[in-house]
């Protein structure tokens, strides 16, 4: 019987170098799922940061609270420029949210959220999902913030997700 070598058995390739380049194939494609995964999480984790769960605390005598302001011209433009100082850092200039930071257009803000919940929440603050307490601000800058967000109307599924994947760390 013939000795044949490794070489020629494996197609001219060492036993060892074909099993390493098995790995290293098997490597990158775990890789590519795991960081497929870790980018699911990351969506399922800010999709849960703005879950909304603040409205669920509101009491009934600030959730029926009217705006004063609502709808009044000047109301609007004054809130534009108090959210433009002091809301669109973290919320974006458009309000769609930033990084981990709600979008102020969506349905729940919007359509579910009424003007005397957001009112709450600007005085209460939500520290624990990185809403500061906005108490000292007074509260007619309050409700005009709340008439120019209203204002804006609820943004589509889609430009909101564009937003929030186009968005760089400063």
């Amino acid at each position: 019987m013939e000795h044949v070598p490794a070489e020629k058995l494996m197609g001219g390739r060492r036993v060892g170098e074909k099993f390493l380049m098995r790995w290293r194939g098997a490597e990158q494609r775990c890789r590519m799922v795991l960081r497929v995964m870790l980018s699911l999480v990351a969506l399922v984790v800010c999709m849960a940061l703005a879950d909304g769960s603040w409205m669920q605390k509101v009491p009934a005598d600030y959730h029926s609270k009217v705006n004063p302001y609502a709808g009044q011209r000047a109301a609007i433009a004054g809130g534009a420029k108090l959210f433009a100082d002091h809301c669109a850092k973290c919320h974006g200039p458009d309000a769609l949210g930033r990084r981990k930071r709600p979008s102020l257009r969506s349905e729940r803000v919007q359509l579910q959220a009424t003007e005397g919940d957001i009112f709450w929440l600007l005085y209460n603050g939500n520290l624990r999902r990185g809403m500061p307490t906005w108490s000292a601000m007074p509260e007619p800058s309050r409700w005009q913030i709340i008439a120019y967000v209203k204002s804006l109307g609820p943004a589509s599924a889609a430009a909101s997700a564009t937003n929030f994947s186009e968005e760089k760390p400063e």
